[in-house]
């Protein structure tokens, strides 16, 4: 079984082949580190990519970042010596395998069952490497729930929206942004809370795809404020400029977190015996109850996650 979710608010791609870019990535303040050798990666330098991504996550010096690696995906003729060479010699200290272009739940299953393979050969605890499922085109999302519960180890349900563009004829070239034409709503929407609520439903976390406006930061946390507002949990970095606008989206505000833990702190009194076993009780101006409660749980670990201090503490009232 996988570990417990982590954060992933900010998910940097790394060319596999670039040792230039992979030392980098090792000081950067990324949740989450993917190695690449997918299309970041030439087909003459893969070979080579993969001894390099091995030599990089044996190496270490990632922090508590996870360590992630996209191999290619199943129609192409790298993807098992990807996953074979890689884990085989990496994978006491990888995290996850990123798989692109999944179509169909078969195709995480295969997967599943080649690293319980290469976890049994190498003496590897069974099922601590976790899958990273990339949605990008329309039958992957048609999909999306079978895809997401096919393994225990599915960690995340991830948005590709370059190649998802493409395979609708999308009329756009620019990645993220609304097509032309489409002048009111959100073209992506449907998309997006189809991936987030089949990543709710059973569990797994929900990462919003890449912008690839790499300078523009602006327009990057725009389109990062989409998909965090509807509770995506991260979203793909391609440049080191965009991570601190990904943490900040995708964290709530010090607001935020102090009024999630002043929810929980009060609720717990009031509901108690001393706090009257009330259902409900007023915050301030605030009603809250049971519902309350739920959502303040969710702010409260993302806050904790990001590792925010508490700056404000609810008392209870006086006798």
């Amino acid at each position: 079984m996988t570990s417990q979710l982590r954060p992933r608010r900010s998910c940097l791609a790394v060319p596999g082949s670039s040792q230039k870019f992979i030392d980098k990535a090792r000081t950067l303040n990324a949740d989450q580190v993917f190695l690449d050798l997918e299309d970041a990666c030439a087909p003459l330098a893969k070979p080579g990519a993969r001894k390099t991504i091995v030599q990089a996550l044996n190496e270490g010096g990632w922090g508590d970042k996870i360590r992630v690696v996209r191999v290619n995906d199943w129609t192409t003729e790298w993807t098992y010596r990807d996953v074979t060479e890689v884990v085989e010699g990496a994978g006491a200290n990888l995290d996850a395998i990123m798989l692109p272009k999944v179509q169909t739940a078969d195709q995480i299953v295969a997967l599943d069952l080649l690293l319980t393979q290469i976890e049994k050969t190498m003496g590897y605890e069974v099922g601590r490497i976790a899958i990273e499922a990339q949605i990008e085109n329309a039958k992957g999302l048609l999909n999306v729930e079978a895809i997401a519960t096919a393994s225990p180890r599915v960690e995340t349900i991830i948005f590709g929206p370059a190649d998802f563009m493409a395979s609708i004829n999308m009329k756009s070239l620019v990645v993220g942004e609304q097509p032309p034409g489409y002048d009111v709503g959100d073209a992506y929407h449907h998309i997006l809370m189809s991936i987030l609520m089949a990543a709710r439903a059973h569990g797994k976390q929900a990462i919003d795809g890449p912008y690839l406006q790499i300078r523009d930061v602006d327009g990057f946390r725009r389109v990062a404020a989409r998909s965090a507002a509807l509770g995506f949990d991260g979203k793909w970095v391609l440049h080191p400029g965009q991570i601190d606008a990904a943490n900040e989206v995708f964290s709530p505000t010090q607001e935020d977190y102090d009024h999630a833990e002043n929810i929980l702190d009060a609720y717990a009194w009031f509901t108690s015996e001393k706090g009257g076993k009330r259902g409900a009780a007023m915050l301030g101006d605030e009603m809250i109850d049971e519902a309350s409660r739920k959502m303040a749980l969710v702010i409260s670990a993302k806050g904790r996650a990001a590792g925010l201090q508490r700056k404000q503490i609810w008392t209870p009232p006086e006798d």
